[in-house]
């Protein structure tokens, strides 16, 4: 039975929309598809199925992008975050069983915001280099853990923490690439032992994934020929936007 929430077409043709774009983001990026989903789908879904389907959304654009795009991962340096991630996955998705509606979609705006501003004032040319080693990078996993589980947002903090680090772009994406995709997994996992990935959660996941994944490999093509900076600023306001209209409804 569909959900009374796509039932409505504009409110299908929201969703769909949300996909694409978030996978094409995905695919130019190596993440976003939770950042761009969410300003789409807490619009036109019930709040409660919105994280279990960024989650399931984000594994499949991951793959698609990864296999347009191959990369070197640095596994290394990615450990620490993983085994922070690992920590922080179930404690977001207990955290989201928990969460109020209202809660949840006015905490997810405010990151929206906080991360744009974030991006766009240019914050993140601070560097810190190696400080807090490996130790540091693991809180900080455990931090994108706790967001995938709690919303399918794992990869801003990491990628925030990385340029404070001043990697550099392929260095930056050869480790959130892969903690995204497999901190996502993890959550995907804790959802259906949860029970928050309910029937009508993989339908909209089913509904949604064949334009993910589309929008996945033409971001990943896309990625080979266009500036950055022009893409960046344009998915940066799109966030800003969706994050404000967020905290209104929450």
């Amino acid at each position: 039975m569909m959900p009374d929430a796509i039932a409505d077409p504009l409110a299908l043709l929201v969703v769909l929309l949300g996909a694409f774009l978030a996978g094409f983001t995905t695919g130019f990026a190596g993440f976003g598809t939770g950042l761009v989903a969410a300003g789409f789908w807490f619009h036109a879904l019930p709040a409660p199925l919105v994280p279990p389907v960024i989650a399931l959304a984000s594994v499949a654009a991951q793959l698609a992008g990864l296999a347009t795009l191959p990369l070197a991962f640095a596994w290394r340096r990615l450990a620490p975050y993983l085994l922070g991630g690992a920590v922080g996955v179930p404690v977001g998705v207990l955290a989201l069983r928990v969460a109020e509606p209202a809660t949840l979609r006015f905490s997810v705006g405010a990151f929206l915001i906080l991360y744009a501003l974030t991006r766009l004032l240019r914050l993140t040319r601070l560097h810190i280099g190696r400080w807090g080693g490996r130790r540091a990078d693991g809180v900080v996993g455990l931090g994108g853990g706790f967001l995938g589980g709690f919303a399918g947002l794992s990869a801003p903090l990491p990628l925030v923490w990385l340029q404070l680090r001043g990697a550099s772009a392929p260095e930056q994406r050869a480790i959130y690439q892969p903690f995204n995709l497999i901190v996502l997994a993890m959550a995907s996992i804790a959802m259906v032992l949860g029970g928050a990935l309910g029937r009508h959660a993989l339908l909209v996941a089913l509904l949604s994934m064949p334009l993910t994944v589309l929008g996945a490999w033409l971001g990943a093509r896309v990625f080979i020929g266009v500036s950055e900076e022009t893409f960046r600023r344009v998915v940066l306001v799109l966030l800003l936007v969706s994050g404000a209209i967020l905290v209104a409804q929450g």
